[in-house]
């Protein structure tokens, strides 16, 4: 009986989009649609400003995987990131981002979708990020800020608010109203 090989972290430079390395496979990730790819490039500008300011750190996008050392996992590849490890090269970052920010899709709503975005959550703090968002700009307009020190208590921060994510990314803030795309509350699926 034949076995299928395990992927390495050669394979997913041979991949277009976003992908991620979990139980020895690759495991591709959705396209955004238009919504949520408006928030999270507003929310990398932000970042990208936070760092021109002189403060450490590059904020990265979705097509960039972070190798780490998991049992399970040896790559991430969150929607946004702030990394702030050695100097970029043309290789993927080693080390997990000190921030990651996963933005939901149309289909990451659900019980199911809720225990994948929890495990997803358990495997950065393992892996040592600081600081996880889970944001929502689809239903329920939301950016809850998961910290590593109290991953069971996390801040929700809705319209209106300013949202952070210390002790991650010290310092900078963006209006959570500046996710949401101005012309429309209504998004069409």
């Amino acid at each position: 009986m034949r076995t299928k090989a395990e992927a390495r972290i050669e394979d997913l430079y041979l991949i277009e989009g976003q992908a991620e390395l979990v139980n020895g496979e690759i495991v591709r990730m959705p396209l955004h649609g238009g919504y949520v790819g408006y928030a999270i490039d507003t929310t990398k500008l932000s970042l990208y400003e936070y760092s021109e300011r002189g403060e450490r750190g590059w904020p990265l996008g979705s097509t960039v995987a972070y190798v780490v050392d998991l049992p399970h996992r040896k790559a991430f590849c969150p929607d946004l990131a702030l990394y702030t490890g050695d100097d970029l090269s043309m290789k993927f970052p080693e080390g997990a981002p000190v921030f990651a920010a996963e933005f939901r899709d149309p289909d990451g709503y659900g019980p199911a979708a809720e225990r994948k975005i929890k495990a997803k959550i358990e495997d950065y703090f393992a892996a040592g990020t600081q600081v996880v968002w889970d944001v929502d700009v689809l239903r329920e307009g939301f950016v809850r800020v998961y910290r590593q020190s109290d991953a069971e208590h996390p801040t929700t921060y809705r319209r209106g608010e300013m949202a952070e994510a210390e002790p991650a990314v010290s310092g900078w803030t963006i209006p959570v109203d500046h996710l949401f795309y101005s012309q429309t509350d209504s998004i069409s699926e």
